[in-house]
């Protein structure tokens, strides 16, 4: 039999202005209302939608009792307000909107994971300045509650690192690709039609929404100023489902990660697709969900698994912040660890490291002659950078066919070294076409 949770009087009335009522905001509104009662006991206040900033009314909202202005900076203008909740997304107006709220001494709830990537580090700064917080749970991988647990649950560890899946659309794509043989172009259409890529699918497909999410999760990991034009990004666009398939024989999976790596040189920021081990939980998450894998000198790997995107889940993540936020309000409570984007002496000796050094096994695919020599080649341009082969995979030739298919996967590799010889590789007669090079991690430290 479950113990009951003692009833705490709610001391406090904390008016929450929302600012924007599309699918997270209507989902925000509704579930202030639904769940009133549990969210004042644990925030020990009463969380209330005062004030709603959109063009329009969203149907799904009963809006009875409730301030509604077409001028979401009416809402910020509001005295009554206590937090000012945005999600109208972009980085112009939602900047504008943040800036006044912070100026006029209103804490701040976002879901906008480009504007904290881009504008975190002024933002924070403004935020200290005026006295007030900013929160951004559901800015990355939607109900997951991430960036808690990097702040708050492994606050004692020394985060080593993590790699995430924190892109439901491309995740979507290399899925159907795997399972059904499908190509890109096919199964990104499906995804549009389906709502889960937008009509422009550039931020999901070219990784640039997935650098957004690691740009914030590296900097509350490693203790750093935001460094979103770090980041390197590769996309999904070139993935052939040949290379899906071979990955599979090879034992991997091929998955669009947001990798961010401690090393003894600084620390490393890239989003490319990348193969790991089929037997990886990671490797095991479908569809349109997103999964984080963090390894802490402490505890070990852990992972947080969920749903990335939708009404509700990131309703989930707006609204914890806001009972955090009320709690705080309400009884004085402060943040319990730094906030993002405080620098200090150990900050800053941790730089970035350039591709170039960065050491990774890789998977290339060569169309070679059929003919001696030219694996001889091919094994000593490799061998000549300190490139050394761990398996190999060479299809016999079709009839009629001159090329042949030949798959590497490789040692670990520095991207310098791999360059030279991709170079050196696709300059010999033997060698037809580009050379498909894909990067692969084993996730275990």
């Amino acid at each position: 039999m479950d113990t009951p949770v003692e009833s705490v009087k709610p001391v406090k009335t904390v008016n929450v202005g929302i600012c924007g009522l599309g699918t997270v905001g209507s989902g925000t509104f509704n579930l202030l209302i639904e769940n009133a009662a549990l969210l004042a006991n644990r925030a020990q206040a009463t969380l209330r939608c005062s004030h709603v900033g959109a063009r329009r009314d969203n149907p799904a909202c009963d809006l009875g009792g409730v301030t509604v202005s077409r001028d979401i900076f009416d809402v910020v203008r509001d005295p009554d307000v206590d937090i000012i909740v945005e999600l109208i997304g972009g980085t112009t107006d939602a900047l504008e909107l943040t800036y006044a709220a912070i100026r006029a001494g209103k804490h701040v709830v976002t879901a906008n994971k480009a504007m904290i990537a881009e504008f975190g580090n002024d933002i924070f700064a403004l935020a200290r300045e005026h006295g007030v917080c900013v929160r951004y749970e559901a800015a990355v991988a939607g109900g997951i509650p991430i960036i808690k647990a990097l702040r708050e649950g492994l606050a004692g560890n020394r985060i080593e690192w993590l790699a995430g899946i924190i892109n439901g659309t491309g995740n979507f794509i290399l899925s159907e690709m795997r399972d059904k043989g499908r190509d890109f172009a096919d199964v990104l259409a499906e995804a549009q039609a389906l709502g889960y890529a937008e009509a422009d699918p550039t931020f999901d497909v070219e990784g640039i929404d997935a650098a957004h999410k690691l740009a914030i999760l590296a900097s509350i990991a490693f203790g750093m100023p935001l460094h979103m034009n770090g980041v390197y990004t590769e996309g999904i666009t070139r993935l052939q489902p040949v290379d899906v398939r071979y990955a599979a024989e090879l034992g991997y999976r091929i998955k669009h990660l947001g990798i961010a790596r401690r090393t003894g040189q600084g620390v490393e920021l890239r989003v490319h697709p990348t193969l790991i081990p089929q037997e990886r939980l990671l490797a095991n998450v479908d569809g349109v969900m997103n999964a984080v894998l963090v390894e802490g000198d402490a505890v070990g790997p852990t992972l947080y698994y969920g749903a990335g995107a939708g009404a509700q889940p990131t309703a989930s993540a707006v609204v914890a912040d806001l009972v955090d936020l009320a709690r705080h309000i309400s009884v004085g409570q402060s943040d319990r660890v730094p906030a993002l984007g405080v620098a200090d002496a150990a900050v800053e000796s941790l730089p970035l490291v350039p591709m170039e050094q960065v050491e990774t096994i890789w998977y290339l695919r060569i169309q070679a002659q059929d003919k001696p020599g030219v694996m001889s080649q091919v094994a000593n341009i490799l061998s000549a950078r300190d490139i050394s082969i761990e398996s190999l995979i060479q299809k016999a030739p079709r009839p009629g066919q001159s090329h042949v298919a030949v798959v590497v996967l490789t040692n670990l590799a520095l991207q310098s070294n791999m360059d030279s010889a991709v170079q050196a590789l696709e300059a010999l007669d033997t060698i037809h076409g580009d050379i498909i090079r894909l990067r692969a991690e084993t996730l275990d430290g």
